[in-house]
């Protein structure tokens, strides 16, 4: 479903990314790892169309959505949970996942009840400020607000990123789920190597700015790869 063909991304001068090629498939979990910095957000963003590429194209569902505006490829279904949740702090965790109505034709525009069957606390949370909730639960919230969206594409930026244990295990359970229900392709920027390779069927491995390893879950090599993600 999705095809990133040897991007290149610049930022002025500096070459962010170098010939970045990655697949995404409904229905499975591609992982991309790396330590801080070589690139993934960028790979990330490039996806949204948040950052121009340079070089390569992008192709959706075998449209190149290379110079495609980022509202223009959420209404085709592209949704992003970028690192550090970016909720409304002051808006109700209802109105934050209001906000996921804005690329969806009005007779779409509900709350699907699996998103509350996904993160139960939020059910009970729908009045509360964002900013109110804790790091856990904002994660929780920023994942059920891209799935307003009714996705096709979901790219999750670090989701465990200073989440206690046992919601990183909700969230795990809530990627295993949209996985297995094989409408939805899914891209996870992640770190925490346990948590990446439990849930991954692809995937990639970069450093400065070009991914060195890549294939199926079978075919990792798991000292290779935390070699890759070690200081």
């Amino acid at each position: 479903m999705l095809s990133v063909e040897k991007i290149d991304l610049h930022y002025g001068a500096a070459q962010a990314l170098k010939g970045v090629s990655i697949e995404a498939e409904a229905g499975k979990v591609t992982c991309l790892m790396g330590r801080n910095g070589v690139g993934k957000t960028s790979t990330l963003r490039a996806i949204a169309g948040q950052q121009p590429v340079s070089g390569g194209r992008i192709l959706w569902q075998g449209q190149d959505i290379s110079r495609l505006a980022p509202h223009a490829r959420a209404r085709l279904g592209i949704a992003v949970v970028p690192q550090g949740r970016e909720i409304f702090p002051l808006l109700s965790v209802k109105e934050n996942l209001e906000t996921g109505y804005a690329p969806l034709a009005r007779r779409d525009r509900t709350i699907p009840e699996t998103i509350f069957e996904l993160f139960p606390v939020l059910k009970d949370m729908l009045a509360r400020r964002g900013g109110d909730l804790s790091g856990g639960q904002q994660q929780q919230l920023a994942i059920a607000r891209a799935l307003v969206m009714r996705p096709k594409l979901l790219v999750l930026d670090e989701p465990t990123e200073g989440i206690q244990p046992s919601i990183i295990k909700d969230i795990g359970r809530a990627i295993e789920w949209l996985r297995d229900q094989g409408t939805m392709a899914i891209i996870l920027v992640e770190q925490y190597f346990e948590f990446a390779r439990d849930l991954a069927d692809r995937f990639a491995v970069m450093d400065r700015g070009e991914v060195v390893m890549a294939g199926l879950r079978s075919e990792l090599d798991e000292t290779e790869v935390r070699r890759h993600l070690t200081v």
